[in-house]
């Protein structure tokens, strides 16, 4: 008897965790998946209920919240293709941010403060542009969220005569490969009820995935170069065309990181540690990193016709410069950085890059007069 209850007991223990897992599902979705059969539309509501339904074709609008229900919107299904990865003339404005990571109460804190966006979520930014460098999926409870808020202001701002250039990070090509080490449990737990991995919410069938994948991974804007992490030597000796760069990303986002890098040595490189979307040698100076010398990141401006480099993906504790301003790192601790009103992105204007907070310009980063 006493055997029996001790191997309930433990059976018990075991399950508690899934019990408490299935409760830790909060507002998700939607996730549209295009089928033989329909278009499957998945969600989670606030009481943490999924709602798995078939619809003869897509919804005319899908509605969007934050997992706590405080940023409502509304995103119309839209057709899309592939942004020119080269605008040579500078735009008035351009305001730059990188990993959002699933916080979306900090992007919608930092846009509504910089009037990028109005207080009903809405692209108020007229004929400027807006800039992300990757790496909104985890760490965060709302990436999907963020991902459709982007996908409304890119036809948006469109529509006003500006843009919103989406840039690919690393954490995109992680999770489509199944690599889910930094997601919240919620997405691991809801892929876990569907039956599915959570790669397939996001595969070629589906319309976040299609979007994603239509990204670029550098674009230069004037003189300003945007990559996600960053181009090192590694970079200037394989003498990629960007266009070209940009089409193998996309090749191959679908595919599990392995694969890709069986696939091609170019893959190898592009999708390895000394690639676009991981390379951290423009900032950081341990030798792992391979870091850069002056006079090849000269030679990668000279060569692509660019004055600078603006990347994420390494964290600091505020926005930094780096080789007299020709390198600017957007990346920072979103929420830590809110909360202390430390800068969190950049503004070019009329020549001038400035560090901005939640409350607008902070100060002079680099000056081009």
């Amino acid at each position: 008897m006493k055997t029996i209850i001790t191997i309930l007991l433990a059976l018990s223990a075991l399950a508690l965790p899934a019990r408490e897992s299935r409760d830790s599902l909060s507002v998700d979705g939607p996730y549209v998946l295009y089928t033989d059969g329909g278009v499957r539309v998945i969600t989670v509501d606030p009481e943490g209920s999924i709602k798995d339904e078939l619809l003869p074709e897509a919804p005319l609008t899908l509605k969007v919240t934050d997992h706590r229900g405080r940023y409502p919107f509304e995103v119309c299904i839209r057709p899309f293709s592939r942004q020119e990865w080269l605008v040579e003339t500078q735009p008035k404005r351009v305001f730059v941010m990188s990993d959002p990571h699933g916080r979306l109460d900090c992007v919608v804190s930092l846009l509504q403060g910089n009037d990028v966006i109005d207080s009903d979520l809405r692209w108020s930014y007229g004929q400027d542009h807006l800039v992300v460098i990757g790496d909104i999926f985890d760490r965060g409870d709302d990436a999907v969220q963020i991902y459709w808020l982007f996908y409304k202001l890119q036809q948006e701002a469109q529509e006003a005569g500006g843009c919103v250039t989406m840039l690919l990070g690393n954490h995109e090509p992680m999770e489509f490969s199944g690599d889910m080490r930094y997601a919240k449990p919620k997405y691991k737990i809801l892929a876990r009820e569907l039956g599915v991995e959570y790669r397939d919410l996001f595969g070629p069938s589906s319309e976040l995935g299609r979007w994603i994948a239509s990204w670029n991974t550098i674009c230069q804007i004037g003189r300003d170069l945007y990559v996600h992490a960053g181009l090192g030597g590694d970079f200037y000796r394989w003498n990629l065309p960007v266009s070209t760069v940009n089409a193998q990303m996309s090749k191959a986002i679908f595919m599990r990181n392995k694969e890709r890098k069986a696939l091609s040595d170019t893959l190898n490189f592009l999708y390895g540690s000394h690639g676009p979307i991981w390379y951290r040698g423009l900032v950081v100076k341990e030798e792992k990193f391979r870091p850069i010398q002056r006079d090849t990141l000269d030679l990668i401006l000279d060569r692509c016709g660019a004055d600078r480099i603006i990347v994420g993906h390494t964290m600091l504790k505020d926005v930094s410069t780096f080789f007299d301003g020709k390198v600017i790192d957007v990346n920072v601790d979103n929420r830590i950085n809110r909360r202390k009103h430390r800068g969190r992105a950049i503004l070019i204007e009329e020549g001038s890059y400035y560090v901005v907070g939640d409350r607008g310009k902070k100060r002079v980063a680099v000056k081009t007069f």
